[in-house]
């Protein structure tokens, strides 16, 4: 059976070379891999990497993405691929050895529409591991299953994703429009279609968050931002812990407008900040005593605060832009967050 990984890459030269070895690594008895990356005009030496990879391998081939965007890159690769199942990997997640053959399975266990295995962060640095710890937490994730690393079964969405080649023709391809959660969007359309979109722990990988707060804040806003465009296509959310954020922000807010005006909304007020130290103060105990007490403890507040407050101003904002003024995006947030801090990672 021939599978087709397609790989969108812009500007990872610090990081391909690892990615391709270890991709070279799977163990995929039986299976014949084409690798597709698909290059976004790196100018940092990471096609040429690539390409030297090609010539040694003829499982790998190179491609162009010249508008940069991930949703661009992955339909160059659609278009390109010859496999009866289309598998997406990215070069800043680490997998285990068995990554592919495990896909396989399971998609052809199930028989669901997309299979991929639960979203996993693993840090590197302290705050990348105050940002990953913080991931899993209910508190960010909202109780969504993708975080969930031991659950099996049907999900809103899953990381990357692992399709049989019919899927593209019959749901569509990525909608190129999304410089964010086009992933997020397509699994919507499958499940709207009433396909099915399956878990599986036994699907493994390890993504490798951000190592900044800046850099978490930028992603986490484009995220919410781009989230409202996709609610907009489709009339309502995937799921509402997606409005949560922005809901509370907002309640915030006009709190503390009223509260200039008005004792009651005071009183509110201070009661509802005086429930969110609460909640972070728990998140951040039991997170910390999981994951090293001494290094995560004086971060993780103000990392769950960072991705509650990125997710829920850019969710505002789009809602603005999208939903009241019926503009297009703002320029400013059509290029990924890595592009605009030296490198672009697919997620």
């Amino acid at each position: 059976m021939r599978v087709s990984i397609i790989v969108p890459c812009r500007n990872e030269a610090a990081h391909v070379e690892e990615f391709l070895d270890a991709l070279l690594r799977q163990r995929a008895p039986g299976l014949d891999l084409e690798v597709l990356v698909v290059d976004g005009m790196s100018n940092d030496g990471s096609r040429e990497i690539v390409a030297r990879y090609a010539t040694r391998h003829s499982s790998i081939r190179i491609l162009a993405n010249p508008a940069l965007v991930v949703s661009t890159g992955l339909n160059v690769a659609l278009r390109a691929a010859t496999g009866d199942i289309v598998l997406r990997m990215d070069v800043h997640t680490s997998y285990a050895d068995d990554y592919v053959l495990q896909c396989v399975r399971v998609l052809e266990r199930t028989g669901a529409d997309n299979v991929g295995g639960p979203w996993v962060a693993r840090g590197h640095g302290v705050v990348s591991e105050a940002i990953a710890a913080a991931f899993a937490s209910p508190i960010v994730s909202g109780g969504g299953r993708a975080h969930a690393a031991a659950y099996e079964g049907p999900v809103d969405t899953v990381y990357l994703g692992c399709w049989r080649r019919d899927a593209f023709r019959r749901f569509g391809l990525f909608d190129e429009e999304l410089v964010r959660n086009q992933d997020d969007e397509f699994n919507f359309r499958i499940t709207r279609a009433g396909g099915v979109v399956w878990q599986s722990p036994a699907i493994r990988s390890w993504y490798m968050p951000r190592n900044s707060l800046r850099g978490l804040y930028r992603q986490y806003f484009q995220y919410g931002y781009w989230k409202v465009r996709v609610m907009q296509k489709h009339g309502r959310p995937a799921a509402w812990r997606h409005v949560a954020p922005a809901a509370s922000l907002l309640t915030v807010v006009l709190l503390g407008v009223g509260s200039m005006f008005l004792s009651p909304a005071r009183w509110l007020l201070g009661g509802l900040l005086l429930a969110y130290a609460v909640a972070l103060a728990l998140g951040t105990l039991g997170l910390a005593r999981r994951n090293g007490w001494a290094k995560l403890a004086p971060v993780l507040p103000a990392v769950f605060a960072t991705y509650h407050a990125a997710y829920g101003m850019g969710f505002l904002l789009g809602a603005w832009d999208f939903l009241v003024r019926r503009r297009g995006p703002r320029p400013s947030l059509t290029r990924l967050t890595r592009e605009v801090e030296g490198g672009v990672r697919g997620a």
